[in-house]
């Protein structure tokens, strides 16, 4: 649980030691546009940022019954974050699994990539495809949800 939010809070931190030295040097306007800066990338890349998560073996198993993609993906990734901001809401249409918190979606993972563990890595009707086109994903949304 601490690795997921290590980034956020490590930028947090950051954008305040950075935001009181420009305290010191009298600068608060760039104090407080520099804090917002480092607040708002530490919100991008945390959890809540993404759907809930779900773990693996539940996620396969409602996939197998309505077909939907399944996303595993970690904290910090940008290209996780590229993909969740592209899908905007139909991110909500696939099940995401967190391979910090879930061992076997690690597992997937590795197994998909060689040992590696490349995110994001979706599975589609059982077939994994490691850092897709966001536009590509749009579409297979859009078609598992005809069935």
């Amino acid at each position: 649980m601490r690795r997921v939010w290590s980034g956020p809070v490590l930028l947090l931190v950051a954008g305040l030691a950075v935001a009181a030295g420009q305290v010191v040097r009298s600068r608060p306007v760039a104090a407080a546009v520099l804090l917002l800066a480092f607040v708002l990338l530490a919100g991008l890349i945390s959890p809540p940022v993404f759907p809930r998560s779900v773990g693996a073996l539940e996620a396969r198993r409602r996939s197998d019954v309505d077909g939907r993609p399944v996303v595993f993906w970690r904290p910090g990734c940008t290209y996780c974050l590229r993909l969740r901001i592209r899908l905007g809401r139909k991110a909500t249409r696939l099940y995401w699994v967190d391979i910090w918190r879930d061992e076997a979606g690690a597992e997937v993972v590795r197994a998909a990539n060689e040992g590696n563990e490349t995110v994001p890595t979706l599975l589609v009707a059982g077939r994994p495809y490691t850092n897709p086109a966001p536009s590509w994903v749009r579409e297979q949304v859009s078609s598992s949800g005809d069935r």
